[in-house]
């Protein structure tokens, strides 16, 4: 049994992820799977149950259903990818919310249900294998407990292990073969039929087969309800790794498993049925309060814990784990128990064990959708979660309602939802003021005002997605790829953000701009920041679209001039099948002829290991890719991957023709993009460089998803500072005149052109060592000299020019002199920019 549970658990993390490609990542997908599982287990133990209850040889039947999930693993395996693509297709780049819950569920359901089904018959065979070992009805928990046990070592057996090393196919063909020793061992133990020893269940008289039933249905129902909404409140707190869900997960089980265990030994000194049943509820409506209760102090614990444990991967994984066990564990040990208790019950007055586990599992299937869907958005998770612990204390039976310790819980219930605060975390920085707050189904969205008036967009708490504080360096990253073709009409932006890069690209008059956002509030949210690009009204060119920006691009029949893709972070859930080969060829499907692709990368959320599996994975379908940098940020560094669909360089004619002719409210110049030169010398590698920094890194691919596993590493616990990182990469990198444009090409500019490369690798390595300060002498002492150095090697590197001349102008009001001096250089150095000229003649005479 411990090897089947660790088999089943493994196979449900492969099957979620695989299903996840084709499916999307919005709520009706992601609760979809699940329900699909927990239906087809439920499907098994009720249609198989009663037949494996009235057989004579149940080892075989348990045999035959090990061999059988074994099998139909293998052929997904094989099949899982046209499958996909099918029921990919039939869900379109954008469902109506009904059209894509049925798709999931149904495909889903369907796609594993020979799997499940077999699953949800193993552990009634193998109770009836087991008959002869009853002894008060003992052995159900002692299975259950096994069972579950086994789960709890497949779930970070294959989260921390198998996927991260092998793959999920892989991954599950190690489960298959746990299946088929399941089969061999249980036929070669278990050869002789077992005797059918009756059950000796104390009588309940108040309890029917059919009402012990519905018990058994409902807290199935409210134990996942429960499951679902805590996962949701800690995914404030978390960092929403893989790892973070499998730790809850894991915990989750590791209770129930315990509650059975516990159940197994207390049972033999049980009272009567019922007051075992009562007290059971109580206690777990109990546990429900206590766990909102530490749920309310998540935060503040994490904080405690880091701080004592100093700054790790173990010590954060420690800290997340530490916070579901004071949520999960207390309420998960009633529920094993409470679990036993009802099924041996049911089996004493008549249902077989296969119905106990399927109407238990059914209300599990249905848990999801109603208090993931419905009830979180409807009620917010602090009376979501109350609404569960008191839908425990309303399954006791009616005459025991008038008892002390029901109607003391039900008071405690009533005081938490007076008194607690809402399950919300939101980080308010001093003398700041939250502007917004949203609770999705999948997740909060908030806007936060610092003191300063910046105000910042948050995921979850834990994810910015910018601030309006960041605009010229947002809109960068429209208009670099956008200058870079010479003449886009279509655009498609996935990932909205804060709005600002598709509504920068959206004030081309000649270009349409599709931008997919996964989150609804997001889109929402992103209107507070779209104000500076729509003063007047909104922008008839800009069209955000509520997808999964992954189905999107698969399903959707368009083409485009121009993609570009958000800097998603790597490691939070479901981000990482966008940096993919298989992603990226689909990417490259959607181009139109000529057309030019653009993803950014966060370097401040990338450590260089997955840059690199990046970066192959990039390379596999675009090997004549460059990269670029959107800014010269050092602590906020994004990379580029760049490449056109047919593979060729860059004219240089076109481009300045483009640079010419472009119409836009705000000229480029206003963001950096003055001219040719500063458009490619963004440019930091070719593709020989590229290739050599790659080398051999494991290729991110979505059976091999290595940038999921990998990347929650830096997020843990970063090792090193993003400058270090930015300055390791340019000095593995480097960027070649014939590699980047058509040649020939005006020598004197192709000089200068190397020549700003050289300027701008030397710019951000002095800024590594500057401290900032608002004394503008103790700033020059610092940079002076390094920037004039900067501005020799390339005076066409206006990075080093514009902060000099800023300071200049500053130093003027107070040392004269200085100030001449400076501006003078700045002259000399760049005579055919007429700025420090205009500045000195507006200085003053020196008294």
């Amino acid at each position: 049994m411990v090897a089947s549970g660790c088999a089943a658990l493994g196979y449900q993390i492969v099957w979620t992820q695989q299903s996840a490609l084709w499916l999307g990542h919005e709520a009706a997908a992601v609760f979809a799977v699940v329900a699909a599982f927990f239906g087809g287990l439920a499907v098994g133990a009720a249609l198989l149950g009663s037949r494996i209850d009235r057989s004579a040889q149940p080892a075989r039947w348990y045999a035959a259903c090990e061999a059988v999930i074994g099998a139909w693993s293998l052929v997904l395996a094989l099949s899982m990818g046209p499958i996909a693509g099918w029921l990919l297709d039939l869900t379109g780049p954008r469902p109506a919310a009904a059209w894509q819950w049925t798709v999931a569920f149904c495909g889903a359901f369907l796609l594993l249900l020979p799997a499940t089904a077999a699953m949800g018959a193993t552990l009634p065979a193998m109770e009836r294998v087991l008959a002869q070992l009853r002894r008060e009805g003992t052995h159900i928990a002692a299975l259950y407990a096994g069972n579950t046990f086994g789960a709890v070592l497949g779930v970070l057996g294959v989260a921390f292990w198998l996927i991260p090393a092998f793959g999920l196919t892989r991954a599950a063909l190690v489960c298959m073969t746990l299946n088929l020793l399941c089969t061999v061992v249980a036929l070669r133990l278990f050869a002789a039929p077992p005797e059918d020893t009756a059950i000796d269940t104390p009588p309940d008289s108040d309890a029917s087969p059919s009402g012990l039933l519905a018990l058994l249905a409902t807290t199935g129902l409210l134990g996942i309800g429960y499951e679902v909404l805590v996962v949701r409140v800690l995914s404030q707190v978390a960092e929403n790794t893989v790892y973070t869900f499998a730790i809850l997960l894991a915990v989750y089980l590791v209770g129930t498993a315990l509650g059975a265990g516990t159940y197994h030994r207390w049972q033999s000194t049980a009272t009567a049925p019922e007051r075992q049943r009562e007290r059971l509820l109580r206690l777990l409506a109990a546990a429900c309060l206590l766990g909102i209760l530490n749920l309310a102090g998540a935060e503040i614990v994490k904080n405690a814990l880091l701080r004592m444990l100093g700054p790790s991967m173990t010590a954060a994984l420690a800290a997340e784990t530490v916070l579901a066990l004071l949520a999960f564990l207390p309420p998960t040990v009633i529920m094993g128990a409470l679990f036993s208790s009802l099924c041996a019950q049911a089996q004493a007055r008549g249902s077989h064990f296969g119905q106990a586990l399927a109407v238990n599992t059914l209300g599990a299937a249905l848990a999801p959708a109603l208090f993931g869907v419905i009830l979180l958005p409807l009620l917010g998770s602090k009376y979501a979660l109350l609404l569960v612990a008191v839908g425990y204390l309303a399954l006791s039976a009616p005459r025991r309602w008038s008892a002390p310790s029901l109607w003391a819980t039900a008071l405690a219930a009533l005081a938490l939802a007076i008194w607690l605060p809402p399950l919300t975390f939101v980080a308010l920085p001093t003398g700041g003021r939250l502007v917004s707050y949203q609770d999705g189904v999948m997740a909060t969205v908030s806007i936060v005002e610092d003191g300063d008036g910046v105000a910042r967009l948050h995921i979850n708490n834990r994810q910015q997605e910018g601030s309006s504080a960041t605009l010229l360096a947002d809109a960068r990253q429209a208009l670099l790829p956008l200058l870079l073709h010479p003449a886009p009409r279509r655009a498609l932006f996935l990932g909205l953000g804060t709005s600002i890069t598709a509504s920068a690209a959206a004030e081309d008059p000649l270009l349409e701009v599709d931008a997919v956002e996964l989150l609804p509030e997001v889109i929402a949210a992103s209107a507070y920041f779209r104000r500076p690009f729509e003063a007047a009204s909104p922008n008839p060119r800009l069209h955000l679209l509520s997808a999964d920006a992954r189905r999107f691009v698969r399903t959707t029949p368009e083409h485009y001039d121009l993609i570009v893709a958000d800097n998603f972070h790597p490691a939070r859930s479901g981000s990482g099948s966008l940096y993919t080969v298989e992603h990226f060829t689909a990417v490259r499907d959607r181009l139109a002829a000529g057309g030019l692709f653009c993803q950014w990368l966060p370097l401040h959320q990338l450590d260089l290991t997955t840059l690199r599996s990046i970066v192959r994975a990039f390379l596999a379908v675009y090997p004549h890719g460059w990269a670029m940098l959107a800014t010269n940020s050092l602590d906020t560094p994004v990379l580029g991957l760049v490449a056109r669909r047919d593979g060729t360089r860059f004219d240089v004619g076109s481009l300045r023709a483009r640079l010419n002719d472009i119409a836009l409210p705000r000229a480029p110049a206003a963001f950096g993009i003055g001219d040719d030169l500063a458009l490619l010398g963004s440019f930091i590698a070719g593709p020989q460089a590229l290739a050599r920094f790659a080398a051999d890194a494991p290729l991110n691919t979505d059976d091999h998803p290595v940038v999921v596993y990998r990347a929650p590493r830096i997020t843990y616990a970063p090792d090193s500072l993003p400058v270090d990182r930015l300055l390791a990469l340019l000095g593995e990198v480097e960027i070649h005149l014939d590699q980047l444009v058509a040649m020939p090409a005006d020598d004197l500019w192709l000089s200068r052109l190397a020549a700003y490369w050289t300027a701008r690798d030397r710019f951000l390595a002095v800024g590594r060592a500057v401290q900032p300060t608002a004394d503008v002498r103790r700033m020059l002492v610092q940079v002076r000299e390094p920037l004039l150095a900067v501005l020799r090697i390339s005076p066409d590197f206006r990075p080093a020019y514009d902060p000099l001349l800023r300071m200049a102008i500053a130093l003027g009001r107070i040392d004269i002199p200085a100030a001449r001096a400076l501006l003078t250089e700045l002259a000399q150095l760049q005579p055919a920019r007429p700025e420090a000229t205009q500045a000195l003649h507006a200085l003053p005479d020196a008294p």
